[in-house]
């Protein structure tokens, strides 16, 4: 195995060609986006993060490795391998950077934190559909991770915050929350294939969409679920309406994005606005 230090910026590729490919902000929450060079064109590498494969595109004449950063990853050296045909398996190291998120406080229903037997056993069976949704891998080709803007609203910067509900610490948000009326229609952000729907006891009438590569988004609390399993979604295609179901305070979106079954910030994928 070949070992690489990736100490500058020939490796980094800090990409700006029409929204292709993120922004490299290599810390917990964000994502490393590695120019691969010296890889066949015409055959796309196998791109290992730990034991999750993550998502390349085929871009500027090269492949581009984009790997999510767990919220709970340490901080200091991490490392991919690639594996290419023809070639012997490389080791490519970055720097994750160092991050710091706020603390959130919030009153809910107390249903929704001192939980009954039953309803942790409901919980349980729920975390491992969406666990199967968000690692879910559909091996096709991207050129483009640029999302559009599911619903108009106020964004919040909650991504990442250490929360509090009703005073006891949970995990840490992994999403943004855009608020909005309900019944406010939200629509797909790029293309993709909705692979699980349902209605779930903390995020309410919940949809997912593969969008391929690992690359997956969320939406939580809706009103109204207007698509099903197996649908094919274009860009800018309806897919429910925000609600208020779940464990919330009010209505609103939470929009959650994914690769390598890891939460992201979604403010580095959507498109800036105007």
């Amino acid at each position: 195995m070949i070992r690489l230090s990736v100490v500058c910026l020939f490796y980094f590729a800090f990409l700006a060609f029409a929204f292709a490919a993120p922004t490299h902000t290599p810390r917990p929450g964000g994502m490393a986006v590695i120019a691969l060079h010296d890889v066949n064109i015409n055959e796309a590498p196998v791109v290992m993060f730990g034991n999750k494969r993550t998502l390349v595109l085929h871009s500027d004449g090269s492949w581009v490795a984009v790997i999510g950063i767990p919220l709970a990853q340490a901080v200091g050296k991490a490392e991919i391998i690639v594996r290419a045909d023809g070639q012997e398996s490389r080791t490519i190291t970055f720097d994750v950077e160092a991050h710091t998120y706020r603390e959130q406080h919030l009153n809910v229903n107390k249903g929704y934190v001192d939980l009954t037997e039953e309803q942790l056993s409901r919980v349980g069976r729920e975390r491992k559909v969406i666990d199967g949704a968000l690692t879910n891998w559909n091996d096709v080709t991207l050129n483009d991770l640029s999302l559009i803007t599911p619903v108009e609203g106020p964004r919040s910067s909650s991504f990442g915050l250490r929360r509090f509900f009703n005073d006891q610490p949970r995990s840490p948000h992994k999403g943004m929350d855009i608020a909005a009326v309900e019944g406010t229609p939200i629509v797909a952000p790029a293309d993709g294939v909705v692979t699980v729907t349902g209605d779930f006891y903390f995020n309410g009438n919940t949809v997912f969409v593969d969008h391929g590569q690992g690359l997956v988004t969320m939406y939580c609390h809706l009103n109204e679920i207007d698509v099903e399993a197996g649908q094919q979604l274009a860009r800018g295609v309806q897919l429910g309406k925000v609600g208020a179901t779940g464990r919330v305070t009010g209505p609103h979106l939470h929009f959650g994005t994914y690769l390598n079954g890891t939460a992201v910030d979604p403010a580095l994928l959507l498109i800036p606005a105007d």
